[in-house]
């Protein structure tokens, strides 16, 4: 299959269609025919950019067709994942991706690409796709599962735009660069490759492609003397209650204006243990060693972990609730829908 998807966004020329682009709405639709498992009946998602389409409802195929003449595809929607493709424009030998839904559980195999793997497990099974428009976490999985997708430029199958920016991340940390040369390093890229390369342009856009994957860090103001932390009831106190000491450090000398917000003296960086738990249970590389204890069986009678100990067995006794929880606990089953294509999301804060 042509993996050239440049003709969905070149539909009128000179105020009629574009040559050839009504055979290829037709190629289309009869790729979309060919896998009844993302269909409803005899009708296929309508992915022009109509409020009530976007990939959202379902309409016979002769509808779908004229409404992609009229206004053609929603932005981009170059892999028809809603249609039953998978990752095609990333071929991978052997394997193929499962028609339509991405299921955590496929039962031929891991068929996802390490950083879409990445993107899943990052998700977890909290995040579900319906029909409606996608919130926030949604909307991030599917920017990040499109960046997953897509190659980082035409003819490189190598990368996309987040393993790329995966990778830059890792260079930086390793040779611990700074950021004004991740910025240098990536406007030389952007000189290298064509011109409607999809490589993040600077330190600024990698964050934002990787924002998702991140786990929630809380910055908390301390004493300068280490007595205190500023939280809880005691958030709102601008001098320690241990030592008295200055909460902020004074403003710069002179008639400067460059500081208008106060900056602590000393911070810390508080990791939550609850989501990095979550994290662990969700992927797939990690939960099942997260179980183990619950599943293994002793060998010849030898104590190999904590949980063979009488003292643990005795607490799972008094706590039954507890132990069959924790037994029971497994990857999350689900099959989410990617969701429709989301509008720009261009002031999201990266992390």
């Amino acid at each position: 299959m042509d993996t050239d998807r440049s003709w969905m966004y070149r539909r009128l020329q000179g105020g009629l269609l574009y040559p050839g682009f009504e055979e290829r709405v037709q190629e289309f639709v009869n790729f979309a025919l060919r896998h009844p498992a993302c269909m409803s009946g005899p009708d296929i998602k309508c992915p022009c950019p109509r409020v009530g389409c976007k990939n959202t409802s379902y309409r016979d195929v002769e509808t779908v067709k004229l409404h992609i003449l009229q206004k053609g595809f929603v932005k981009d929607y170059q892999v028809w994942v809603f249609h039953g493709e998978g990752n095609v424009l990333n071929p991978r030998p052997v394997t193929q991706l499962p028609e339509c839904d991405v299921d955590m559980e496929y039962e031929g195999g891991d068929e996802f690409s390490s950083v879409q793997r990445m993107v899943i497990d990052a998700a977890g099974p909290e995040v579900v796709f319906t029909e409606e428009e996608p919130n926030n976490e949604a909307k991030h999985f599917y920017d990040m599962m499109r960046a997953a997708e897509e190659p980082v430029c035409p003819g490189n199958s190598k990368h996309s735009p987040l393993s790329a920016a995966a990778k830059m991340l890792d260079i930086k940390c390793r040779h611990s660069g700074s950021v004004a040369l991740v910025d240098d390093v990536t406007e030389f890229i952007q000189e290298l490759l064509p011109e409607d390369n999809k490589m993040p342009k600077n330190f600024a856009e990698i964050k934002k492609i990787v924002r998702g994957l991140g786990l929630p860090v809380e910055v908390i103001d301390c004493c300068f003397r280490n007595c205190m932390i500023y939280w809880g009831s005691d958030a709102e106190l601008t001098r320690c209650k241990i030592c008295d000491h200055e909460r902020w450090k004074p403003p710069p000398k002179g008639n400067s204006v460059k500081r208008r917000v106060n900056v602590p003296y000393r911070k810390m960086f508080y990791f939550p243990i609850t989501p990095r738990l979550q994290r662990l249970y969700a992927s797939k590389a990690t939960a099942k060693h997260m179980t183990w204890h619950a599943e293994h069986e002793m060998v010849d009678g030898k104590m190999c972990h904590p949980s063979d100990s009488p003292a643990w067995k005795h607490f799972s006794e008094l706590h039954t609730e507890f132990a069959a929880e924790v037994r029971n606990i497994r990857l999350a089953e689900y099959r989410p829908q990617r969701p429709p294509t989301p509008p720009d999301d261009d002031d999201t804060p990266a992390l």
